[in-house]
């Protein structure tokens, strides 16, 4: 407890001065609920019911339980900014007592709330920008895209992140001028997907990939699942004159990756080209494990959010509460995930809410 305090006591509560319920509490037993799989306040409230004498182990709850509202008004009301804040600072801390490293891919990409939509606009729900460390599997931030504009969100994320060491990658929807320049100037290196959507840049990669040259590849075929196969197939070509005539900056070398997936008793399908900007000078067999790594964000993270913590299943939808509540379930999939016990992420969460021993040793793995 007192390792998840320290942290968390910085933070500052948004309720009146005579609020009956310590914060650092509040947001303990809503941590340890989530563990559990509680989806939200009214999850909390029975789940502090239901493990108070195990809470008071470590818990004063001088007021007793908190009650479903007391829950729902502070996550409502505490400042999003201020939590992301304590959140990051934790995991730091996390990260190095674990011995791990949160250098190396640094994944960004967006993930709607599909739960938290104001009343009538169930097609514009919220929209979260997130950072994960790909090769360490653990949330970094989040931010609320303003406006649900995703390219104004991830340019904030970035800015909350030291990227001494990282390679950060993402999808063609940030393969602009200032993304690139952000990740530059927080220290770090890019790999960004190429398309249409800048289109002269694109059109001179292709060109310049169509001539001869001189150029690193390197090809690997994918494991069989789901009833198909795939070749990979990488070319990286190291080129700064294409990017700098178009001012963007940064860029020493182009990558392509072809792709090709046949399916059993079908033809194989066309190939797929894609082209890629980086900032840093690597082999085509690299290219190939940075690529592939980026969608660890998908597979390993948002994924997980929906299927096991039920993340669009969540229906908090008013003032900070929707975003709060992100946080809460990122410091909690990273916790469940760094323990050791080697079972799947569901069975863990289950096994929590089952069993009390286990359910202390996911809290005790936080020193």
């Amino acid at each position: 407890m007192q390792k998840f305090s320290k942290p968390f006591r910085q933070l500052k509560d948004p309720r009146a001065a005579n609020a009956l319920h310590e914060l650092v509490e509040i947001l303990f037993i809503a941590l340890a609920a989530t563990l559990c799989g509680a989806q939200g306040a009214s999850d909390m409230a029975m789940f502090g019911r239901s493990k108070e004498g195990l809470l008071r182990q470590f818990l004063r709850l001088k007021h007793g339980v908190p009650s479903h509202d007391t829950f729902s008004r502070v996550f409502r009301l505490l400042e999003p900014r201020a939590f992301e804040t304590v959140f990051r600072r934790f995991m730091a801390a996390f990260a190095k007592a674990n011995g791990v490293a949160l250098t190396g891919i640094v994944a960004i990409d967006g993930k709607a709330l599909r739960g938290a939509y104001e009343r009538g606009k169930a097609a514009t729900p919220m929209h979260l920008v997130n950072a994960f460390a790909a090769e360490a599997r653990l949330a970094l931030a989040s931010r609320k895209a303003p406006g649900r504009n995703e390219v104004e969100g991830a340019l904030e994320v970035l800015q909350m992140l030291s990227l001494e060491g990282c390679i950060v990658t993402a999808d063609a929807l940030h393969c602009h001028r200032a993304f690139a320049q952000t990740v530059l100037g927080r220290g770090g290196d890019f790999v960004l997907a190429l398309k249409g959507n800048q289109s002269k840049l694109f059109e001179a990669v292709a060109r310049r990939f169509a001539r001869s040259g001189r150029r690193s590849a390197a090809q690997r075929l994918e494991p069989s699942t789901h009833d198909r196969r795939e070749t990979r197939r990488a070319t990286v070509i190291r080129d700064a004159s294409i990017a700098a005539a178009k001012l963007f900056p940064g860029v020493v070398a182009l990558g392509r990756i072809t792709s090709r997936r046949r399916r059993r008793d079908r033809a194989a399908d066309k190939p797929v080209v894609r082209y890629f900007l980086l900032s840093i000078p690597m082999s085509a067999k690299r290219l190939l494990q940075v690529v592939r790594s980026h969608w660890g964000i998908e597979n390993q993270m948002h994924w997980l959010l929906d299927v096991v913590l039920h993340e669009d299943a969540s229906r908090a939808r008013k003032d900070h509460g929707p975003e709060n509540l992100a946080i809460l379930r990122r410091l909690a999939l990273n916790l469940i995930r760094a323990h050791p016990e080697r079972t799947s992420m569901r069975q863990k969460v289950k096994r929590a809410a089952w069993d009390d021993p286990f359910l202390l040793s996911l809290l005790g793995h936080m020193r």
